[in-house]
């Protein structure tokens, strides 16, 4: 079949293909360890489920508005003066079916060929593809784990062109962890005012942060660079509630109301069901939320301490998210069963194959030589899966 030049040019998700190939081991009854999925292991709270329950029986299961019910956005502009400060109205708000669906739709409304998108590096591995999927070129700033995989206001102004139209910003960042304080944040809005682009935060990862640290949306530190930021968010992260696929934009309401024109055209609204079980997770107790980021908080430093016993890796303290992404270069050029491993694509197979440990190349977040490797799971299994990992580096030679 003759397919788009759109479609053959896009690379599948690498996150999704190792969890696939996991699965597949683990329906063929082999024991594997999966450090894939970017997906909490919590059941979803039971006053949120209750609520989904209540809309079934109610018979709240026909077509909602395209932008989400007004409960809904309601419930998001509460949220966002709470929690950031922030004022928003109805107009400036739009649900969508997840945030990678809130992202989709901002890039099909803002961007257009020719535009250049900066993107940090490491970076969440759908930001390249769905920039080009809007025609767009991806333009990526290449951080260190020195730096604390963090831009600085200097490589920001001197990598900004006359193209520009956006700098993508995820703090709490997937892969790494990494979170801006609010000083350096001052400092890239203030590029970035100067520069004129726009600023797409995604705070997916807003409310799991460790050891006291205080998150600050780049958006709330005026009303000008306000103006400027789009929030790309959503509940999946905070509430375990992945598979319900609600996730939302806080923007200039020109841009909402083209974005809610693309969404229109394609998925139309999001679950009612979902919709009022996300009303519930942002306006009920959020006791739940507070357990979870405390047991992941355990769990990195867990896994902290079982990388720091193997040799030649290092690994960066992860601020907030619930992954490590700890570097592995030092084991390229060592061989197994005559077999060469020159990059993080090879090594992942290998510990998936040979140890039954499914962690995620580096590569696909635009850092080679890095593993991504999430502790959203339980203690027992980083226990074991470290150890296999450590067992499995121990035969190459």
């Amino acid at each position: 079949m003759d397919l788009s030049e759109r479609v053959r040019q896009l690379s599948p998700s690498a996150t999704l293909a190792i969890t696939a190939k996991a699965g597949s081991m683990r329906a063929q009854g082999l024991d594997v360890i999966s450090f894939g999925a970017g997906e909490p292991d919590f059941d979803t709270p039971g006053h949120i489920k209750e609520a989904g329950i209540r809309a079934i029986d109610s018979g709240f299961t026909k077509y909602t508005p395209v932008g989400g019910i007004d409960e809904l956005k309601d419930a998001i502009i509460e949220k966002l003066r709470r929690d950031n400060g922030l004022r928003y109205e109805r107009s400036q708000i739009l649900v969508s079916c997840g945030g990678k669906h809130a992202f989709y739709n901002l890039a099909q409304a803002l961007f257009d060929a020719g535009d250049e998108v900066i993107i940090p590096a490491p970076f969440w591995v759908s930001y390249p593809p769905i920039v080009e999927l809007a025609g767009a070129t991806p333009v990526i700033i290449e951080t260190t784990e020195d730096e604390g995989f963090k831009i600085s206001p200097e490589r920001l102004k001197e990598t900004i062109t006359p193209r520009t139209k956006a700098l993508i910003l995820n703090s709490p960042c997937n892969p790494t962890g990494a979170a801006y304080q609010r000083e350096e944040l001052e400092a890239l809005a203030g590029v970035v005012l100067e520069k004129g682009i726009y600023v797409i935060s995604d705070e997916i990862y807003e409310k799991i942060v460790f050891d006291g640290f205080r998150f600050i949306s780049i958006s709330s530190l005026d009303r000008e660079m306000r103006d400027r930021t789009m929030i790309v968010h959503g509940l999946s992260k905070t509430y375990s509630m992945t598979g319900w696929r609600i996730g939302f934009t806080a923007g200039p309401a020109e841009l909402i109301k083209a974005m809610a024109s693309i969404q229109s055209q394609s998925t139309s609204n999001p679950t009612s069901i979902a919709q009022k079980a996300a009303v519930v997770a942002l306006d009920g107790p959020q006791d739940s939320v507070t357990e979870m980021v405390q047991a992941f908080q355990e769990r990195r430093d867990l896994i902290m301490g079982q990388l720091a016993g193997i040799e030649g890796v290092s690994c960066f303290k992860p601020q907030g998210a619930f992954y490590v992404f700890p570097n592995f270069s030092a084991w390229f050029g060592r061989t197994y069963q005559g077999n060469r491993l020159t990059n993080s694509m090879e090594l992942a197979d290998y510990f998936l194959t040979s140890a039954h440990v499914a962690v995620v190349p580096g590569v696909s977040f635009g850092a080679e030589g890095y593993e991504r490797i999430s502790f959203a799971t339980s203690a027992e299994n980083i226990q074991r899966g470290l150890d296999r990992i450590r067992e499995a580096l121990s035969r190459l030679h």
